[in-house]
């Protein structure tokens, strides 16, 4: 019994670490109550959601994607090109979440049908990924069009700020971002998709036995971490317009360390949407949070790796809680 509520405060933890940050970076941090702040924490939290939502079903099947970041902006590097040499907007945005597609196909057969560790082959494409941005764009940092702008201006009013309601500036991303998340929560939990995932995560080699087809479910759960990626990208896109070469190492680790505060275990066969939306909030907060409270790049990015040990150690304990309840 006790173990029982100790898992359930553990479930907790995430909530009451998003309202605990908030509170501190009210207090220390600089207008971090203004509207201008709410704005740049949703439109921070959009890229990272799109990102998250994706990886929450990689990890549930006890998998990972380290080229996550790097994808995202070798998407929105491409769509930047592609609007710039001239091709309509609306066939840029479909290109980037292409690209996002395209990588998690190709992960998804490099783990499940050439049975390289997930490791080794999204650090394999995240390298790919990298180069291939740079080499066609020359390593020249690519703009999409701006809300003012003649020829696209659509661009940020459909995915990030219209004037809606009366509002100026009115954050229509989140509508994108609820969606997408109820959309995500409804295949992760109520359908075949879902429960192959779960399955798969929780014993690979008896959901083998069982009949199931566990190397064509896990390609299509990277290619479907694909599309996401793409629209994480299509969002950063919007969100800030001017995409640089090399910018995207490390961005995976916002995306990931959300899913793991949220309650997605490592260790695959459990987590849930719910808890990864409030990890990316968590992560939203905490860049823009410290940001707020004047600290330099190289200290929230030591401070954000300090969260990354500290998802990972939660995770640890959560699991060994819940191995305690299962033999109790």
């Amino acid at each position: 019994m006790q173990n029982h509520k100790k898992l359930d405060m553990q479930k907790l933890l995430a909530p009451l670490a998003l309202v605990i940050l908030y509170i501190v970076f009210s207090i220390f941090g600089t207008n971090f109550l203004s509207l201008d702040m709410v704005k740049n924490i949703l439109e921070s939290s959009y890229y990272i959601g799109f990102m998250a939502f994706g990886v929450t079903f990689i990890i549930i099947t006890g998998g990972i994607d380290l080229s996550l970041g790097t994808v995202m902006m070798c998407a929105a590097l491409l769509g930047g090109y592609t609007f710039k040499q001239g091709w309509p907007l609306i066939l840029s945005v479909l290109l980037t979440i292409l690209v996002g597609v395209v990588f998690g196909f190709i992960n998804g057969n490099l783990i499940a049908k050439l049975r390289l560790p997930p490791f080794i082959a999204t650090l394999g494409t995240q390298m790919m990924a990298g180069g291939l941005g740079s080499l066609i764009t020359k390593v020249q940092s690519q703009t999409w069009p701006t809300a003012t702008a003649e020829v696209g201006g659509w661009f940020k009013k459909v995915f990030i700020r219209a004037e809606l309601f009366g509002v100026k500036g009115f954050p229509v991303g989140v509508f994108w971002l609820v969606g997408f998340f109820i959309i995500a929560a409804l295949i992760l939990h109520k359908t075949r998709f879902g429960r192959y995932a779960f399955a798969i995560g929780s014993n690979e080699e008896a959901t083998r036995l069982s009949g199931i087809k566990v190397g064509n479910w896990k390609v299509a759960v990277y290619t479907l971490s694909g599309f996401f990626i793409g629209m994480s990208g299509l969002f950063y896109a919007a969100a800030y317009t001017t995409i640089t070469p090399g910018t995207g190492a490390g961005q995976e680790m916002n995306g990931i360390t959300g899913v793991i505060i949220g309650g997605t275990s490592m260790s695959g066969g459990s987590g849930s949407m719910v808890g990864t939306l409030i990890g990316v909030f968590i992560m939203s907060v905490l860049k823009n949070g410290l940001s707020s409270c004047g600290l330099q790049a190289p200290w929230q990015t030591f401070l954000t790796g300090a969260v990354v040990i500290g998802a990972v150690l939660l995770d640890i304990a959560r699991t060994n809680a819940a191995n305690r309840v299962k033999k109790s």
